[in-house]
């Protein structure tokens, strides 16, 4: 697959069109992925995934090939999400929460039921972050990205990348702890 990938972004850099669309066709599900659990809605996923593509094709001559397409292509698909979210926070008012059925492959509907209620809950305790912190939870909690990595692509200093993952990691357990949270302060005021 990455070989494949090298040779169609190589076809792409010398103007072959189809090569492009192969390489849109074979990264899409991923990038849209990305793309919705930074912005939260399917509808700011597909603009962010539009607006990231538009801009790798603009810029794919300047793409060196040190990384993978993909790792690229994560980094654009985090940066149009930030612009996006920075836009639409200037211009949204009252949002509202999107009521989306999740799959599960656990069989039984308690099973299901009780992950589905799981994932809502992260999923609203991640959106409740903001995109500066989201974004450093995504990636490194679910693309497993270095520190350095993570700097590198929200244009920050390493440091400022463990800072800002902490304080989301906080806040996460935080809302989706919160009497785990009271246990610790009751621990906390029994242990002085």
């Amino acid at each position: 697959m990455a070989l494949d990938l090298a040779d169609l972004v190589t076809a792409a850099k010398a103007g072959d069109k189809a090569a492009f669309t192969k390489l849109v066709e074979a990264t899409t599900a991923e990038m849209y992925t990305l793309a919705y659990r930074l912005t939260g809605n399917a509808e700011d996923a597909q603009d962010v995934v539009q607006e990231a593509y538009v801009r790798a094709y603009k810029g794919l001559k300047k793409f060196r090939g040190d990384a993978e397409f993909t790792s690229w292509m994560y980094r654009i698909t985090a940066n149009c999400a930030n612009t996006h979210l920075v836009k639409s926070s200037r211009h949204r008012h009252d949002a509202m929460d999107e009521t989306e059925e999740l799959s599960d492959e656990r069989p039984g509907p308690e099973a299901r039921l009780a992950s589905a209620d799981e994932r809502s809950e992260l999923h609203l305790a991640l959106q409740s972050l903001s995109p500066e912190m989201r974004a450093v939870v995504v990636l490194r909690d679910v693309y497993d990205l270095p520190h350095e990595a993570i700097a590198a692509e929200l244009g920050i200093s390493e440091g400022a990348a463990k800072v800002r993952l902490h304080r989301a990691r906080r806040k996460l357990r935080e809302r989706l702890f919160p009497l785990r949270g009271e246990e610790h302060g009751e621990v906390d005021a029994h242990a002085v």
